[in-house]
């Protein structure tokens, strides 16, 4: 019966959000409210676990969110993230624009949320394209492959924070991990996919009034040693954490400071600080333009930050109904990997829902008394399901249709493009948790 409730409550979360065309965070809710009902909890309670779980599971990750929208919008509005993509141009040269736009892309992408990147990226692609007469897609591919594979496996993206929230994962473990399969994984994919016969066939033209973002000229933009010193610091210190985690012992000072400066929350406030300064201030730039910059960043991710709490109540609704319990025990004889099963959990939600942070929160609810259960890492366990939610994107993602609109072209096209890419990286992703497993 437990089982069959989880199944309605997919079903109701699909015809909310496809048929009805609700946004995540309420149909979130009424579905949390819905299995509430049906496993007979007490109506005082149902809004109590509903409560307790968004606030837990924000309490976990909207400091997260919040800052890596700030630094990334800091960046673009200073012209660090242009002058990075450019110096990554001008040096690798034409020949290699394909490694500078991937390079460029997986960095920005550590910080910058994929649609945020995207916009910012695609204006010097358009130019490079113009200049060079290169296929727009063979210049284009490399950077959506790139900026997709962080946004899945990289912390401090939506998605891997929040499902590390909720199985209580090492945050910055979970970022060298990530890193270990994503920098791979997007360059494999990235420098491969353009070369298949059926995309040489595809030439999409520009498309005409699409982009109004700034260029800035070269006197406007930071040095590029300030503009890559903001964007990896908070990568370098969370690195350096999960170091110190996995060599050094626990009563090691050095390790008890790197825990303390490498959390994700402190490593993305320093990064912050640094950038208010460097990007600010001290290129003459007001305060209160930075200021701006930081309520501009906060105010598109408001949805998904929502978004994210209410995945948090569904996790703690069905942990306070009984649900995961009853899925722990029924699953933990089952002879398939807890990974692959986290994965398909992922993919099948990825492939229903389309929004891959609504997926990953579904995912994250109904894979967590299978991760409790496993004794695998929570840090891998973490991104089977983010890797999972990667794949199978099609016409209920929005992130398909941007990409279709900026490049130009059919839905057909589309499908077979993105939904290809996005698939295998998917399993890609999934090859090399399972590879992780046999060391960590």
């Amino acid at each position: 019966m437990p089982l069959l409730y989880v199944a309605l409550a997919v079903v109701l979360l699909l015809v909310l959000m496809i048929p009805l065309k609700m946004n995540g965070f309420i149909s979130l809710l009424l579905t949390s409210l819905f299995v509430g009902f049906l496993v007979g909890m007490p109506l005082d309670k149902i809004w109590s676990s509903i409560s307790s779980g968004l606030g837990g599971q924000l309490g976990g990750t909207a400091i997260i969110v919040g800052l890596g929208a700030m630094i990334g919008t800091l960046m673009a509005d200073a012209g660090a993230a242009q002058r990075i993509a450019t110096r990554l141009m001008d040096k690798l040269g034409i020949k290699r624009v394909q490694v500078a736009i991937l390079i460029a892309s997986l960095i920005l992408g550590v910080t910058m949320f994929y649609e945020v990147a995207f916009v910012l990226i695609i204006p010097l692609v358009f130019v490079i394209v113009r200049q060079t007469k290169l296929n727009l897609l063979y210049v284009a591919l490399p950077m959506s492959i790139a900026l997709s594979t962080a946004h899945s496996f990289l912390p401090p993206h939506p998605g891997p924070a929040a499902v590390a929230g909720v199985f209580q994962a090492n945050m910055s473990l979970t970022l060298l991990y990530g890193l270990i399969i994503a920098i791979p994984a997007a360059a494999f994919i990235g420098l491969t996919w353009t070369r298949v016969p059926f995309f040489k066939k595809i030439n999409p033209a520009i498309p005409e009034g699409l982009v109004t973002n700034k260029t800035f000229t070269e006197e406007e933009m930071p040095g590029f040693g300030v503009s890559i010193f903001v964007a990896i610091v908070p990568v370098l210190l969370m690195a350096i954490d999960a170091v110190c985690t996995l060599f050094l012992p626990k009563e090691n000072g050095f390790r008890h400071i790197m825990d303390f400066i490498g959390s994700s929350n402190m490593a993305l406030l320093i990064a912050l600080l640094l950038a208010m300064w460097l990007l600010g201030p001290r290129v003459g730039r007001p305060l209160k333009d930075v200021m701006q910059s930081c309520s501009n960043a906060v105010k598109p991710m408001a949805m998904i930050i929502l978004v994210i709490g209410a995945g948090g109540a569904f996790k703690q609704v069905l942990v306070d109904g009984g649900i995961a319990d009853y899925i722990k025990d029924m699953t933990g004889g089952w002879s398939i990997s807890p990974i692959i099963l986290a994965w398909l959990i992922a993919a099948l939600l990825r492939i229903a829902l389309g929004s891959a942070t609504v997926a990953v929160m579904t995912a994250a609810g109904v894979v967590l008394p299978i991760a409790q259960a496993s004794g695998i890492s929570m840090e891998l366990m973490t991104l089977a399901v983010t890797c999972g939610s990667i794949a199978f994107s099609h016409v209920t993602d929005p992130g398909f249709w941007m990409f279709k609109e900026y490049l130009n072209l059919s839905v057909g096209e589309a499908i077979k493009i993105r939904t290809t890419y996005t698939t295998a990286l998917g399993l890609i992703g999934l090859a090399g948790v399972l590879i992780l497993n046999l060391f960590f």
